[in-house]
């Protein structure tokens, strides 16, 4: 069997950006993952060790976001990786980064790239 895990709307004070003072001064950003991992006995034992465990996950996320990055792009593929290294088990990984209010010259909520692997 197969199970899903999703963190929405994690929030972030980061510094990625192509333009050299959005590496200075910084964006609001969120991160929302849905995880697919096999499920293997962790119901059937109940046992946390086994799982892709969400606070683990937050705290890779959390890392992650602190290495400066030029595109979203590459912070959502570095997340990807970071997590698939970290947990074997998974079997597909959505990653959303989305920068809010983005410096674009205009009225912009947010832009965000999605990448799956």
């Amino acid at each position: 069997m197969e199970y899903s895990i999703n963190l929405d709307r994690m929030e972030f004070r980061a510094y990625h950006g192509c333009y050299d003072l959005e590496q200075v001064v910084g964006n609001h950003f969120t991160v929302d993952l849905e995880l697919k991992a096999h499920l293997g006995e962790v119901a059937a034992q109940d046992d946390v060790r086994l799982a892709v465990n969400y606070l683990t996950v937050y705290e890779i996320v959390r890392e992650v976001m602190t290495i400066k990055q030029r595109t979203i792009e590459r912070v959502a593929v570095n997340i990807i990786s970071a997590l698939r290294e970290r947990f074997p088990q998974l079997i597909g990984v959505r990653c959303t980064v989305t920068k809010v209010a983005p410096p674009l010259g205009g009225k912009v909520g947010s832009v965000s790239v999605t990448i799956e692997g």
